[in-house]
């Protein structure tokens, strides 16, 4: 069967690869297209499990979501170039839809989400993985929220029961994203009553050793202790937080729910765990 230039560009634009690398794919299946799809596309996995030692620390995030269930993955790349290449932010897209329809909870790669890997590291020659992903859904009567930033490097998902308007809703999410360790702690929980008492313990013991080590009497030490936890608690779980977009500073993010309850949220930034 006779090869033409036209068959060539057409390989050339479905894989990505290289005149040459096309003309020789065709040739070894018969003109066959497909065939010549496959051939490419194993050469360069081949390439690219060469160069999984090659760090992968930029990447993308991406979210889906449906009424009742929302859906967040992280995949890396080598540069943030490659990382805003609109090709890789439609696999990321379509993994997140892959996402949507998984188990509760963290989700691990299963045999689609791998192949529009191999797919996107045969079009950009780098080395792509699929870094984590998880699913969150909403019992009946609850919400879910999340939103992601323009960057595509923050995110944040939660569910809530009861009912909360989606602008409120929205907001929590934004809230969960902009805390990041430096404007404000990233939340350890929930509230109060769903942090460890191992964690409280540990934090009193430690303000009480402070005021001690300061020269303050035992009774006086632990009155300072139970101040300075409530203000820790406060700051570090996301009920008890200032609201981010309240300029005053003066509501809580607890404020807002009226009757509604924060079930659980989760927070992506791009190459931190």
């Amino acid at each position: 069967m006779a090869i033409t230039a036209k068959d060539v560009m057409s390989l050339r634009q479905r894989t990505g690869m290289g005149m040459m690398e096309c003309k020789k794919a065709l040739g070894e299946a018969g003109g066959d297209f497909d065939a010549a799809v496959e051939i490419l596309r194993a050469a360069a996995k081949g390439k690219m499990d060469e160069r999984t030692d090659r760090a992968a620390a930029e990447g993308t995030l991406a979210v889906a979501k449906s009424d009742s269930a929302v859906a967040m993955i992280e995949i890396n790349t080598e540069t943030d170039f490659t990382a805003r290449n609109d090709s890789v932010i439609e696999i990321a897209d379509k993994i997140a839809d892959q996402a949507i329809e998984a188990g509760e909870g963290e989700v691990a790669a299963n045999d689609q989400i791998t192949a529009l890997i191999d797919e996107v590291r045969l079009t950009t020659k780098e080395n792509i993985s699929y870094a984590r992903g998880v699913k969150f859904s909403a019992a009946a009567g609850g919400k879910v929220g999340s939103y992601l930033h323009h960057n595509r490097q923050i995110g944040a998902l939660l569910v809530v029961e009861g009912d909360l308007d989606d602008e409120t809703l929205t907001g929590l999410a934004q809230h969960v994203t902009a805390a990041d360790g430096m404007t404000m702690p990233v939340p350890l929980a929930v509230d109060e009553a769903s942090l460890s008492a191992d964690a409280i313990a540990e934090k009193k013991a430690e303000f009480v050793k402070e005021a001690e080590e300061s020269g303050k009497p035992a009774e006086i030490a632990e009155k300072m202790s139970t101040g300075k936890l409530r203000k820790w608690v406060d700051e570090n779980t996301l009920l008890g937080q200032a609201y981010v977009k309240d300029m005053t500073g003066k509501t809580k993010v607890g404020d807002l729910l009226g009757g509604a309850k924060v079930v659980k949220f989760i927070r992506y930034q791009v190459g931190v765990k």
